[in-house]
């Protein structure tokens, strides 16, 4: 079954120094507040489009990886993914860099690289991204990849 969700803005003034509020309606969890400036600059005290293009693909792949390690029989303990989201003002959105680690009993860095190259191109943010480069960085050094927990 489709599942919908929905956000919503609402913006004051002029877009250089105007500001918004971002709801997010569907689970009623936040509201945040939004600017140009937290587009165009580095951190304001407010978030940016892109920011939360960036909370939308960290969190959706992670899931799509999970799932993905879950079905070859690997179980991750856990997985943190980082989405750096490049925006050029004038330009648009040029590209995702998405950055994974993890703690994964039972798979090696090459199975478990595999699996989240799989991941970046199954995940649906990504396909929603298809328009822009979207990279992976996956660092061994920042894995944790343990022998398989014996059976019980």
């Amino acid at each position: 079954m489709a599942t919908t969700c929905t956000s919503s803005t609402v913006w004051k003034g002029a877009l250089q120094d105007g500001q918004g509020l971002v709801f997010l309606r569907s689970s009623g969890v936040a509201a945040y507040p939004v600017s140009w400036r937290g587009r165009e600059q580095e951190s304001s005290g407010a978030t940016s489009p892109e920011e939360l293009i960036a909370a939308a693909h960290s969190s959706c792949y992670c899931m799509t990886l999970s799932q993905a390690l879950t079905e070859a029989g690997t179980p991750p303990l856990s997985l943190s993914a980082r989405a750096d989201v490049t925006f050029h003002p004038g330009v648009g959105i040029t590209g995702v860099a998405l950055t994974i680690s993890g703690t994964v009993p039972g798979v090696s860095v090459e199975s478990f690289t595999a699996a989240a190259e799989n991941a970046k191109r199954n995940c649906p943010v990504s396909h929603a991204l298809a328009a822009v480069p979207i990279t992976l960085i996956v660092n061994p050094s920042d894995l944790t990849l343990t022998p398989a927990h014996p059976a019980a």
